[in-house]
């Protein structure tokens, strides 16, 4: 267990350029959230309507992440886990979905769905774009920054399934890239969970033994090993 004193889980000083990144993030996934659900509707496209709960995702992510930035790496790990588990829940969700999407159901619009996925692969490009320099920060800070990446990956996704519904007058494209940002968002996910656990349960030094004081009792210790 960390101390609470060490200098690693002191509260971080709030970065002002962070945070103006993450309000702009915020508005822009609400705003293409409301847009593209509709014409996911709309359109019968799985993998837009996929692609708008992702927004919807990541704007929770980015409003509690507002709420922990200038926090204790603890509260900021606990927070990274909970982003992480609900990333994760996201793609079993649309996992899920997906496969009884393939049962049935008809074609998606491919022109609606090229349109759209235009306009959110810039969104997601220009967040992924100002979130670029903390992708190596802790367990808060780059749960954004995988969710960013992930959202303008699965954009481009879309683009070749517009593309591919458009060629072959079928929905398996649109049902395929649904499946490839399903496994995305697992995997986000996990990658995630992995980092705020490893933060918030590290290992314990392999000589810690040698740096015990010398009292009885850890000289007890000692010669009973």
């Amino acid at each position: 267990m960390v101390c609470s004193s060490c200098q690693s889980d002191a509260p971080a000083a709030p970065d002002p350029r962070w945070r103006r990144v993450l309000w702009i993030a915020l508005a822009i996934n609400l705003t293409m959230f409301a847009g593209e659900i509709v014409a996911g509707i709309a359109s019968g496209s799985r993998s837009l309507q996929a692609d708008a709960l992702d927004f919807l995702g990541d704007s929770a992510n980015y409003a509690i992440s507002l709420g922990v930035a200038s926090m204790a790496l603890g509260w900021r790990s606990r927070a990274a886990l909970l982003k992480g588990g609900t990333i994760l829940a996201f793609g079993l969700y649309v996992l899920i979905t997906t496969l009884l999407a393939a049962l049935g159901g008809g074609i998606p619009q491919a022109g609606t769905m090229g349109i759209v996925g235009v306009i959110a692969l810039v969104a997601n490009g220009s967040v992924a774009l100002m979130l670029y320099r903390y992708r190596s920060g802790d367990a808060n800070m780059r749960s954004v920054w995988i969710c960013s990446r992930n959202d303008a990956i699965g954009n481009l996704a879309v683009l070749l399934a517009a593309a591919g519904v458009l060629g072959t007058g079928t929905a398996w494209p649109d049902l395929a890239v649904a499946l490839i940002m399903a496994g995305l968002g697992i995997w986000g996910g996990l990658q995630i969970i992995i980092q705020a656990r490893t933060e918030l349960y590290p290992k314990p030094s392999e000589d810690a033994s040698a740096q015990l004081p010398l009292t009885s009792g850890s000289l007890q210790l000692l010669e009973r090993k």
